[in-house]
């Protein structure tokens, strides 16, 4: 069975670790134990971002989760593409919040002009496939009758092979 993650992004902080040196962690990853203190399923795994004490600035991004986190916490103040994000994957994300944003009539728009696309798309890979069926099944008619003459003229099976590129079982088949 694959790994589950549970992300929760939190806009608070918890008070739990007031008092303890976690407060000002950022990611949180948890495990469940059982009343033995034992990991109770290795594959959940609950992952809490408390984006609060999250204070890096642009400059102080090192780390690919640094860049995540500072991506979660100021998506909404972007105007424009930070020169920061010049990975294909953050590309992606800023494509995804920009669908994210849009009103229920233009999401609507998007996802009918979207359906018409793959309907075309798959029209499109199905006669191409088509085609190339047909192209390849004319080829092989044509390495046919190529065999066939060669064959009445009395060519050697071996230089029929040469020739059309076809099996010695598929020439005697002839």
């Amino acid at each position: 069975m694959k790994a589950v993650y549970c992300v929760g992004i939190l806009d608070f902080t918890f008070d739990d670790y007031e008092s303890e040196p976690e407060k000002s962690e950022v990611v949180h990853t948890i495990k469940l134990k059982n009343q033995n203190g034992k990991v109770f399923y290795d594959k959940l795994t609950f992952i809490y971002l408390e984006m609060p004490n999250f204070k890096l600035s642009e400059a102080e991004l090192r780390t690919r989760l640094d860049k995540w986190l500072y991506f979660i916490k100021h998506l909404e103040d972007f105007q424009t593409i930070p020169a920061i994000f010049s990975d294909e994957i953050f590309n992606q994300a800023f494509e995804k919040a920009e669908l994210a944003k849009l009103a229920p009539a233009d999401w609507d728009k998007y996802e009918y002009s979207l359906k018409i696309f793959r309907d075309n798309k798959a029209v499109f890979d199905y006669y191409d496939i088509a085609i190339d069926t047909a192209f390849d099944e004319g080829k092989l008619e044509g390495k046919n009758e190529i065999a066939k003459s060669a064959r009445q003229m009395g060519l050697a099976i071996d230089d029929i092979i040469k020739l059309t590129g076809l099996t010695k079982e598929q020439i005697e088949k002839l």
